[in-house]
């Protein structure tokens, strides 16, 4: 289980991450690119990872970790239930979707060597 502190601490851990309101959500991004939200309502953070990082992380229980269901999903929107998940999978799941969206050079400093 992640709460939404961990959630905080972890995304803006990232270097140049930032959070800013997003519709009813915080959002968390760098250099003005979302690479996550938060919904503290429904206990949830949603992730952009790329298509194939989003079956990886879905695979093994998709009651965690899903796809938004409808056509953001299939740009990669990730929902993760924070109640269900692990943290160890919640920050890699994060992890990746920093790299994914963050400048190469700043994406470099997370990737494994």
């Amino acid at each position: 289980m992640v709460d939404t502190k961990t959630v905080r601490s972890l995304a803006l851990a990232f270097e140049e991450a930032e959070e800013h309101p997003h519709f009813e959500n915080q959002s968390f991004r760098v250099k003005k690119k979302i690479f996550a939200t938060l919904n503290t309502k429904m206990n949830r953070a949603c992730v952009k990872l790329s298509e194939i990082d989003q079956s990886v992380f879905s695979e093994p229980d998709t009651s965690i970790i899903y796809p938004v269901p409808n056509k953001w999903g299939k740009q990669g929107w990730t929902l993760i239930e924070l109640k269900k998940v692990r943290k160890d999978i919640f920050k890699d799941a994060l992890t990746t979707a920093y790299c994914n969206v963050a400048p190469k050079k700043l994406a470099e400093k997370y990737l494994p060597k």
